[in-house]
Formats: structure tokens, sequence, C-alpha cells
């Protein structure tokens, strides 16, 4: 199966610092990829490698959009990044608060718009055609997710658990071939965990997207991986199925403990 991403002795060094050393990661067409490992693994600083926050000190991104051949993306900026395919989502909720729903994955989607500087002043016939398509993606993005009911509430009025899904749909706006997920689960409740993880699993099955995921909720990352990767100390210290890694000696000792079930 081909790899959508494939990362190749990445290091990220700030000063004396190694946050990210000798790391290499693959991500298949379709799979889910959980990352994991303590607090300060380097696992953020990873994410922000991929999606062009950070300059990578050393290594290679490669990623492969569908139909478009091996591209490397080191040194491209956030918005580039996104146009070739990536989206992610954040740690802490970074939802415009006052902006409604639908306009908090309007925006997402309109890096997608065709229409220049010229024609969002004119509003000519295309531009106004073209943000009424916008208009209708996006809300079909939030009926999938189910937060059409909320589409004309401001962001911060919405539960907890509806704003982490608001993130996700705001991604997906921007048509991603591979979603990041830094901590999705983050705060939720267990129904609401419940609830992202089929909510992951049917993103990947519906849209053919590929999903590459930062979790500490260890029976999530366990249910829906397909496979996990795992750092300690800015390294790569093991890879594989969930029930490899569930075994495996070294992840036992730096993150999971010996008394871990799941």
């Amino acid at each position: 199966m081909e790899n959508v991403l494939d990362i190749k002795h990445l290091s990220m060094h700030f000063g004396g610092l190694k946050a990210v050393d000798q790391v290499s990661l693959t991500v298949k067409r379709r799979e889910i990829v959980a990352l994991i490992g303590p607090n300060g693994a380097g696992k953020t600083t990873l994410f922000n490698c991929i999606t062009g926050i950070y300059e990578p000190t050393l290594g290679d991104i490669f990623i492969s959009p569908p139909g478009g051949g091996q591209k490397r993306i080191n040194g491209k900026k956030v918005n580039e990044i996104t146009e070739r395919g990536l989206a992610r989502t954040f740690q802490n909720i970074r939802l415009f608060q006052n902006m409604s729903v639908l306009e908090n994955v309007m925006i997402g989607r309109h890096c997608r718009a065709k229409a220049g500087i010229l024609g969002a002043i004119l509003k000519d016939k295309k531009t106004r055609e073209e943000e009424q398509d916008i208009i209708e993606r996006s809300y079909a993005i939030l009926k999938k997710l189910g937060l059409d009911a909320y589409v004309n509430e401001l962001a911060k009025n919405l539960p907890y658990g509806a704003q982490r899904r608001l993130e996700i749909a705001r991604a997906m706006a921007t048509d991603p071939f591979l979603l990041l997920l830094d901590e999705p689960a983050a705060g939720m409740n267990p129904q609401e965990t419940r609830e992202l993880d089929a909510l992951i699993v049917r993103l990947r099955e519906e849209e053919n997207i590929s999903i590459l995921l930062i979790e500490h909720d260890m029976k999530l990352v366990m249910s829906l991986s397909d496979r996990i990767s795992v750092m300690d100390y800015g390294q790569m210290i093991a890879e594989g199925e969930p029930a490899e890694i569930r075994q495996n000696s070294k992840v036992i000792k730096a993150y999971l403990g010996e008394d871990f079930h799941a």
C-alpha cells in the first residue's frame, strides 16, 4: 500500500535541545496511525514540522497526494501545506470563538476558493456562485459531523465536545487526504470519546483519508489504530500494531506502565 506520508530521519533542534531526533515514520493510504508517548516526547513538535510551523533541522518529509506523485514539503509555508492536502487540529482548541459555527467551517473551505482579491471586491457572478458553493459544502460537512443544529451558534457557545468536532469539521473543509489530530479526545467524557472513535473511523471510510493522531487515551488508541508509533525523549522507540505495542517492554517501561490493560 502506498505511503501518503514518509518522514525520513527527521530532527528538530532548539539550541542544544534535540526535541525530535532522527525520527522516521510512515502513514499509508486510508490508514489510521497513532503517535503516543510521554509529555515532552516530541510528538507535537513532529506535527509542527509536518505542517510547516517549524522547518526541520535535518531530515525529509515527503507526501504523496492522490494522483500527484511524491513531493518534499520541508520549508513550505503552513498555507502551502494545507493547499497540498494536509490539515490538522490542535491540542488547545483554536476556533474563532466569536464567529458562527458555519463561518468557522467556511474559513477552512476558503483555501479552495479561486476568486482573487478583485473578485471579492466586485462580487461578480462567478464569485457569488463560488461563495454559495462554499456555504453549501460547509453546511454539508457540519451535517456529516452532527453539528448542523448549531449552524448559527457562536463557536464559544458550543458544548466542549462539539467544539472539538467543529475543529475537525473546519479541517475537513480543506479537502485533506491526510488529517492530523493533536489530542482530539483531550477533556472529553467517556461518551464523547466513544462518539469520537466512531467519527474518526467513519471519516476514514467515507472520505478515503488517512489519519495521524496524537492521543493519550489508550483505549481510544488501541481500538481505532491500524498501527501505533511510540516516541520517548525525541526518538522513535517502537512501531507496530496495537497488540504488539501492548506487549512491548520498552513501551511499557517508558509510557504504558506495568498495570496497563486496554
